[in-house]
């Protein structure tokens, strides 16, 4: 699952054309930098995700829905382990969602690193590492 820092910040595209490092917060409240390059924010439309990105919507859009089905069935009271069912449902919906734009990351931009050399194959590595780190504790 991996857009860009940057990219789920919800800055406008002007900040995110500001290719210096910003202070943000991330969902948990703590401040982290983000560092906006050509490496670490692709420019639109080269992503490895971008031949599926119609798949990925419609796939985002299941999972929104559940999330609302979640809410509805609070609203309506309904029985603590059949919302507990469709908070699993949700989970792993996203979860396969994210290992779906992992893989499509390193097929595409990790391969793409490859040509540039060993500095960038190591850069995207990292990157990819941290990607997995942060799906792992989710």
């Amino acid at each position: 699952m991996t857009t860009t820092d940057a990219d789920t910040t919800g800055r406008t595209a002007a900040a995110a054309a500001d290719h210096s490092s910003q202070p943000e917060n991330d969902p948990r409240g703590t401040t982290r930098t983000v560092t906006d390059t050509a490496e670490t924010s692709p420019a639109h439309g080269v992503h490895g995700y971008a031949q599926q990105k119609d798949a990925h919507l419609k796939r985002l859009r299941r999972i929104e829905g559940q999330i609302r089905g979640l809410q509805r069935m609070l609203e309506e009271d309904v029985y603590c382990i059949d919302i507990l069912t469709q908070v699993s449902a949700s989970t792993k919906g996203l979860q396969s969602f994210g290992l779906q734009l992992l893989e499509e990351h390193l097929r595409h931009c990790v391969a793409d690193a490859a040509v540039k050399g060993p500095e960038a194959i190591d850069a995207k590595v990292q990157e990819a590492t941290k990607a997995i780190e942060r799906m792992l504790r989710s």
